[in-house]
């Protein structure tokens, strides 16, 4: 069976900074292209387009994992259980529904606020299931296994989970940064965060409206040594002006991403008092 993500860098991890990039799959499979009543270009808005171009290009000796298959497949950031009752056969029923999948937007994304309802027909509980083993398990056990060794080494990982977001109306916040309101991170950590941001002069907000979603709940472990931060940069920053190849802005955000990523490596070997030598 073929992977849905690539696993870059070494295991164990030469850094205690473990990247994730859930959202920005492009690989449609054929079973989505019949199944679909919305032209394909509809599903490039679930799409943090491009954002993977600029974790590669900013990643060192940090093991990173990508993402491949798209998120109107399955969505890496929701949980098993969130499946939507009016697309998936095999959702329970009865069971309290969360806003996102009330909003459409659950394990299978079930439309879009731009070309509304995606899919022809419903999809069967199997059509599901197959999904959840053969993508969504086998990215959070390999970043479960990379934070673990992270942590057995150093003493502390650090979770940076980059995805991008439509530019926020009027345009003041470039950039938000989420700990799941102080539950997903020790504040040092963002703090760090915060220093790189405003040191490029960027407009941010804390949590606000993006605080973290299922990969930060389930692999975030701060009191254990594993700490986790998503990061949501506006797509105006490194895109073209129709927000579809990379533009003028991306090798500064490249630089941001590796600003951030030294600066918690820093913290984290600063906490623990560990080195990559140390380690060996």
């Amino acid at each position: 069976m073929t992977r849905s993500f690539r696993l870059i860098g070494d295991t164990p991890p030469a850094s205690p900074v473990v990247l994730s990039v859930p959202h920005a799959g492009r690989d449609y499979p054929a079973a989505l292209r019949d199944s679909l009543r919305a032209p394909l270009s509809c599903l490039a808005t679930l799409e943090d387009r491009l954002v993977d171009a600029l974790a590669l290009a900013a990643r060192r000796d940090e093991t990173l994992l990508v993402q491949d298959a798209p998120r109107a497949w399955i969505d890496l950031n929701r949980a098993e259980h969130e499946r939507d009752p009016l697309l998936d056969d095999g959702a329970r029923g009865g069971a309290p529904l969360s806003a996102k999948v009330r909003a459409g937007i659950g394990l299978v994304p079930r439309r879009t606020a731009a070309a509304g309802e995606l899919w022809r027909c419903k999809l069967s509980a199997g059509e599901v299931e197959a999904r959840i083993a053969a993508a969504h398990r086998p990215y959070h056990a390999a970043l479960e296994d990379a934070l673990m060794q992270a942590r057995a080494r150093f003493g502390c990982a650090v979770l940076l989970d980059v995805h991008s977001m439509p530019p926020i109306a009027g345009g003041r916040t470039r950039l938000v940064i989420g700990d799941r309101f102080g539950r997903a991170a020790g504040a040092r950590f963002v703090a760090r965060v915060e220093g790189a941001v405003r040191t490029a002069r960027l407009g941010y907000t804390l949590n606000t409206p993006y605080a973290g979603g299922h990969i930060l709940e389930r692999h975030a472990r701060p009191h254990q040594g594993v700490h986790a931060i998503q990061l949501e940069l506006d797509r105006s920053l490194y895109l073209d002006r129709r927000l579809e190849s990379l533009g003028g802005g991306a090798p500064a955000m490249v630089a941001l991403l590796r600003t951030v990523i030294d600066s918690l490596a820093d913290e984290a070997l600063a906490a623990t008092g560990s080195t990559p030598l140390a380690a060996e």
